[in-house]
């Protein structure tokens, strides 16, 4: 069973740090290409970048930054990598032990890089988990991809099938939602939020004109910024 506890309100944020987030808890949806993506735009501009890696199970931007640096050694050129973390789920047989170990890791990591680096770019799991609330619950920046279809939009808002008129909001956006609200009420921060349409196509379709729909409908309810997305490639 999923945690329900809420995060604890004496997390304590990076004082220095920019804490970028990519969440979604839909799987496949480009947050770890996005992280890689975000991190190496901002080295490449100057910033002190450190990523963390809560998927402990899949590791992907992990592997992403091994392979990095396997392939500058092997090509003899000097790529920048950003200081890494990737924090373990925690294994004991209770659940409030598990989200015990789980908080102390991503505070390790948290606090080995508050005061020395400018950005800390977090990839979380596609589920709902302790570690994905509790990311969620840190950012200065929310990103979400977003595959351009109904089946990915559904985590964030419901449609209906016939009209394709936005029906409500759905279990992550609730999610965001609480967590900005606690952001709010810890330390005054507005979360930013910004979904991103991932894997457009380069035709244009009606169905992706209508998940443009809902998604500008979306966002002014929910508040989140819906910039230019990614072309497919």
């Amino acid at each position: 069973m999923r945690s329900r506890q809420s995060v604890e309100p004496h997390a304590t944020r990076p004082a220095t740090a920019h804490v970028v987030v990519l969440g979604n808890e839909k799987g496949g949806s480009g947050k770890s290409t996005t992280a890689m993506h975000v991190a190496v735009a901002l080295m490449n501009v100057g910033q002190r970048v450190a990523t963390i890696d809560l998927d402990s199970r899949q590791r992907s931007l992990t592997r992403y930054l091994e392979n990095r640096r396997s392939w500058a050694r092997h090509a003899r050129i000097a790529l920048k990598v950003p200081t890494h973390f990737c924090v373990a789920r925690g294994s004991a047989l209770r659940l409030d032990e598990n989200e015990a170990i789980e908080f102390a890791g991503f505070a390790e990591a948290i606090g080995a890089v508050e005061r020395s680096h400018d950005f800390v770019v977090v990839d979380t799991p596609g589920t709902d988990s302790y570690l994905t609330r509790l990311a969620h619950s840190m950012a200065d920046t929310l990103i979400t991809p977003l595959n351009d279809s109904f089946v990915d939009l559904d985590v964030i808002g419901t449609v209906d099938p016939g009209t394709y008129a936005v029906t409500g909001e759905s279990h992550y956006a609730t999610m965001v939602r609480d967590a900005r609200r606690q952001r709010r009420i810890v330390d005054g921060t507005r979360m930013d939020w910004i979904v991103v349409r991932n894997r457009l196509s380069m035709l244009g379709s009606r169905n992706k004109h209508l998940v443009g729909e809902g998604l500008a409908e979306l966002a002014a309810r929910l508040g989140f910024r819906c910039p230019m997305g990614l072309r497919s490639g």
